[in-house]
């Protein structure tokens, strides 16, 4: 503990000398120095012509806001402005430690920082000025088995990327930073390539393209006021004027808060205080010939780097530990704060310096210049908040990023490409703002922004769940009978059962790589559905009425199958411009003209703002309600599931008197229901629609009329096994943005002969001339331990040719089973391939789906047998 002393004590002298705060670096001091030199009238700050009308007014001039000025303006729009309260990069961008890392646990943001690099590389030759970009590659140590695991599950995701990426031993890890201890390394994750840049050189070289190509720039031109006009345009306010927007992009960083409350939204982002410390000339650094390679001690839960001839580390400390600037949220960022510093807090993050000088020995005698301690912006889950907002008619944020640096070149093409091309250009709906709603508070942002911190390096294990500030407000009928029974899942506010407890059950979250202790349960429920009637929470489901004159004719417009028929149930798919699946409702006709459209959790407002979109520009008089909240949805399933629920009701629930994909206002005990016959298990089945606060009896009536049938209940992941053996597809897996429906086999439901001219129809009918150059196909796989869970790498003669969508466990087939897009060369019955999964290639086949025949299917072989002789599942099924 001595050198710990002394090296605070060191930090405690160098942080004195600076008046208290960490000494800045020179790019800071000039900034600021520049800053009090344009301290005078506001107007003649501006230097340029001022403009009245824009295209797209975006808002705030950090890395990301620049970034998107830049892309709009090089991709050919017209009369952006950006407005930047007082001067460029302003607020989180100037103080950033500049990381730059082809790395991301995610599928689609690997995207995003891909495009950042490759932007980054060519910037200067584009624009002439100095980005400052040193590309030496990172590696993540991995020091115990669990974290080797971790990046093998990560390189099994990473094959069908382009992502340089490899896994290295330590022999190769000491190779490229000799000055690591190697006592506790067992493995890296290289990516060469990566590295740091200068945060201010970066954004002045992405405002000098975007002037190139036509953006204009003001500064100091803060946004004092938003008002939305009636055809949908902005007249944004400032001290210079005001300016009429076809659209805004709130690009504001931590003012993002006060910029939405102009508009009355609740943003649910929060500064958190990021500290990382800066050394004086390390002899044993300066004598090194190459670079060495920016270093993520996960354990640690720091980064470091080299900075010059010294080193640069910043941990992300433990929740009780970090701090958040919550005052801001309740009270606003003080006026004139933009290049400012928090002070530092050494005590805070000394458990990660000692952890820093155990793996870099050479920190132990180094002397340190500058303790940085500036806001970074979090949203709960720590991702950004990128695109069109629900709620408010073109009105786009791209805010809350706490990676701002690697993520700005990727967001502002992301976001150009969709505000040119009217579609966003690839899948993100992880980032989507409209992930979050109402019940968003800030007791619940302030909790998770502080889990979401201290957590930044844990083991990112599958089916990941994180349990602070839970239960949100979003509460179904039946959580309270259910939440000490089940192991609960987190899906938009709603907490729903993954999976049911029983005595002698190993209970609890148990993440693991491999098959852990909901793989025995979750196959019992499974033999439940199949055997008998289970019973499954289906609230967090998204629920919209749509009716009025033009309710018909504008879900013609959206959806590509037909409109079912009063008292009728269909599967319907929205596409975009380009035929790629923007989303899957399952649609209702209630009564004439009355539509029930149902949506997945985490696409309810996603799928509700393309509708309002649609009905809005194209004036269709109808009325949307969104009564996602206002009724909870009981599933009840399995070949008991008739006798059950007919115990409860006079209503004829028998194959003639209740169709397949039918609905039915009805009564069960006494307490009206709306039932429709559909399940997404494949099974017999209703889905009951029901007023929450009535959603409890009807539950204990149907447990307790299920007695003698051997019902209980069952979770997600029963369902999303017994899905994926009837060959039924997910939206946001199968099939998404970047997937058109016929690739996907959806074919049945794309109706392009129907006369309305849906959106994306000229464009499948392109696609479908043209031909396909990859399927989705069903495949078998040989595993141990271990199942996919989709993204796996698909791999054919030593080359990757595809990757998975979803995968599970077939307990009827006691086999892994997934879905995969191949070439369609790959696609015949019968063909071998490798899956990758956790460092191993599995063999595969692809097989005929399904591998279980649906109840309806089932039902209509056993009256007619012709099908048994023409359908080969039915030929399977009926020969077992």
């Amino acid at each position: 503990m001595s050198r710990i002393f002394h090296l605070h004590i060191r930090l405690r002298r160098n942080v004195a000398a600076c008046g208290g705060v960490a000494r800045l670096p020179l790019r800071a001091i000039c900034c600021t120095a520049k800053k009090q030199a344009d301290n005078g009238d506001p107007s003649s700050a501006l230097r340029t012509r001022w403009k009245d009308t824009a295209d797209t007014v975006v808002i705030g001039g950090g890395c990301v806001g620049v970034s998107l000025a830049y892309h709009l303006a090089k991709g050919g729009a017209k009369d952006v402005v950006l407005l930047e309260k007082s001067e460029l990069t302003a607020g989180s961008t100037w103080h950033a430690a500049g990381l730059t890392t082809y790395y991301h646990p995610g599928i689609n943001l690997k995207k995003v920082h891909y495009y950042s690099i490759k932007l980054y590389e060519s910037l200067e030759a584009e624009t002439g000025q100095a980005v400052g970009f040193h590309q030496p590659g990172s590696i993540r140590i991995a020091s115990t088995p669990e974290r080797v695991d971790e990046i093998k599950y990560q390189m099994s995701r990473t094959h069908w990327h382009p992502t340089p990426q490899s896994i290295i031993g330590p022999e190769k890890i000491q190779e490229l930073f000799p000055l690591l201890n190697m006592n506790k390394v067992i493995a890296g994750l290289h990516n060469p390539g990566d590295g740091h840049i200068d945060p201010y050189s970066l954004t002045m070289a992405l405002a000098a393209g975007a002037r190139m190509y036509g953006a204009q720039i003001y500064s100091p031109a803060p946004v004092t006021g938003l008002t939305p006009t009636s055809e949908g345009k902005w007249d944004v306010q400032t001290p210079h004027g005001t300016i009429r927007a076809n659209r805004i992009v709130n690009a504001s960083g931590f003012w993002a808060r006060e910029v939405g409350q102009m508009i009355g939204f609740e943003h649910p982002t929060i500064p958190v205080h990021h500290q990382y410390v800066v050394t004086a000339t390390v002899p044993e650094v300066k004598a090194l010939k190459t670079e060495l390679p920016v270093i993520r001690d996960l354990e640690g839960s720091y980064y470091l780097r080299q900075e010059r001839d010294g080193l640069l580390f910043g941990p992300y400390e433990k929740m009780e530990k970090m701090v958040l600037q919550d005052s801001w949220v309740r009270d606003g960022v003080p006026p004139g704060f933009g290049k400012e510093l928090f002070e530092s807090d050494l005590d805070r993050i000394m458990d990660h310096v000692e952890m820093a000088m155990e793996m870099v020995p050479v920190l132990k005698n180094a002397d340190i210049i500058n303790i940085v301690s500036g806001p970074i912006t979090y949203t709960p889950d720590l991702l950004p908040m990128v695109g069109p907002h629900q709620g408010a008619r073109n009105y786009w944020t791209a805010i809350g990023f706490g990676y701002g640096i690697i993520h700005a070149g990727g967001i502002g093409k992301f976001l150009s490409d969709w505000i040119r091309n009217g579609e966003p250009p690839y899948d993100l709906i992880e980032c989507d703002p409209n992930r979050y709603g109402k019940w968003t508070d800030v007791p619940y942002l302030c909790a998770k922004a502080r889990e979401s911190y201290g957590y930044n390096n844990v083991v990112g294990y599958p089916k990941e769940e994180r349990f602070v500030g839970r239960p949100t407000c979003r509460t179904g009928g039946v959580y309270n009978l259910l939440k000490d029974k089940a192991s609960m899942g987190f899906h938009a506010g709603w907490e729903q059962p993954h999976w049911f407890y029983k005595p002698g059950d190993d209970t609890g979250y148990k993440p693991s790589f491999r098959r852990t202790n909901w793989f025995g349960p979750v196959g019992r429920e499974c033999e439940l559905v199949m055997q008998k009637v289970g019973v499954i929470d289906l609230t967090p489901f998204g629920k919209f009425v749509v009716k009025g004159k033009d309710s018909h004719k504008l879900l013609d417009r959206l959806f590509a199958n037909t409109m079912p028929k009063v008292g009728l149930t269909n599967i319907s798919h929205m596409l975009t411009p380009t035929g790629k699946v923007y989303a899957e409702v399952t649609i209702t006709q209630l009564a004439p003209g009355e539509f029930l459209l149902i949506t997945g959790s985490g696409s309810e407002l996603h799928d509700l703002r393309w509708i309002e979109r649609e009905a809005l520009d194209g004036g269709y008089d109808v009325d949307i309600s969104n009564v996602t909240e206002d009724i909870g949805v009981l599933g009840v399933a399995g070949p008991n599931s008739r006798k059950v629920l007919q115990k409860l009701t006079d209503e004829d629930m028998s194959d003639a008197g209740f169709k397949f994909l039918h609905c039915k206002s009805i009564t069960l005990a006494g307490i009206p229901v709306r039932a429709i016959r559909i399940s997404y298990t494949g099974e017999l089945g209703w889905e009951l629609y029901i007023e929450q606060k009535q959603m409890a009896a009807v539950y204990q009536a149907i447990m307790e009329a299920g007695q003698d049938e051997g019902i209980d209940n069952f979770g997600t992941y029963a369902m999303a096994s017994l899905r994926l053996e009837k060959g039924f597809r997910g939206w946001g897996a199968e099939m998404n943005c970047d997937t058109n429906p016929l690739e996907a086999g959806l074919d049945y439901f794309i109706k392009l002969n129907k006369p309305a001219d849906f959106i994306g129809k000229a464009a499948l009918q392109q696609i479908k001339a043209k031909g396909l150059k990859r399927k989705l196909s069903y495949i078998t796989m040989d595993t141990d331990d271990i199942d996919p869970e989709g993204n796996e790498t698909i791999w054919h003669n030593g080359k990757v040719v595809g990757n998975t969508t979803s995968g599970a466990y077939s307990y009827s087939s006691q086999q892994s089973l997934a879905f995969a897009y191949l070439p369609v060369e790959l696609c015949s019955v019968g063909q071998k391939v490798e899956v990758e999964v956790l460092g191993r290639r599995y063999p595969a086949m692809v097989v005929q789906e399904p591998l279980v025949l649906t109840e309806p299917t089932r039902t209509r072989c056993k009256r007619k047998p012709k099908y048994r002789r023409t359908c080969l599942p039915c030929r399977l099924a009926f020969a077992k």
